[in-house]
């Protein structure tokens, strides 16, 4: 039984998951829409909550945290500079889980985790894939 034990083992020792973890809050907030899994979604939404709060403090002690949380300093930048001022008005609520179905490789139940307001950004459409060409109406 698993009592008091809370929160994903996502089949990894301490140390991988918190990088994990890590690595996933790094990228949802300089892409602000990623694609995982579900059981990774679900335990990325509170993490990255946490960072966009810290991110509305706004002062030197949670930019160092921030900081010691995230991996690269642009998403640093970016929390404090970009996200944080999008969520003053929200108390809560910055991120947003969509299931996708499952993953044709293994069967997972895939995820997009998305921060709220970023839905209204263009997807940019992968470079390998044509665009569909649009035939002109003849003109008489």
């Amino acid at each position: 039984m698993r009592h008091l034990n809370a929160g994903r083992k996502l089949g990894r020792n301490p140390s991988h998951r918190r990088a994990l973890l890590r690595n996933l809050v790094t990228s949802l907030i300089e892409s602000e829409r990623i694609t995982t899994t579900l059981a990774k979604a679900k335990t990325l939404r509170p993490l990255a909550e946490k960072m966009i709060t810290l991110g509305k403090a706004e002062t030197l002690h949670a930019r160092r945290q921030a900081a010691a949380y995230l991996m690269t300093p642009a998403s640093v930048k970016k929390l404090f500079e970009t996200l944080s001022p999008r969520f003053t008005a929200r108390n809560g609520g910055y991120v947003r889980i969509i299931h996708l179905g499952w993953r044709a490789g293994d069967g997972a139940d895939m995820a997009i985790v998305e921060l709220i307001g970023s839905e209204l950004k263009e997807i940019v459409p992968d470079k390998k894939k044509k665009k569909a060409k649009t035939k002109e109406p003849e003109k008489k």
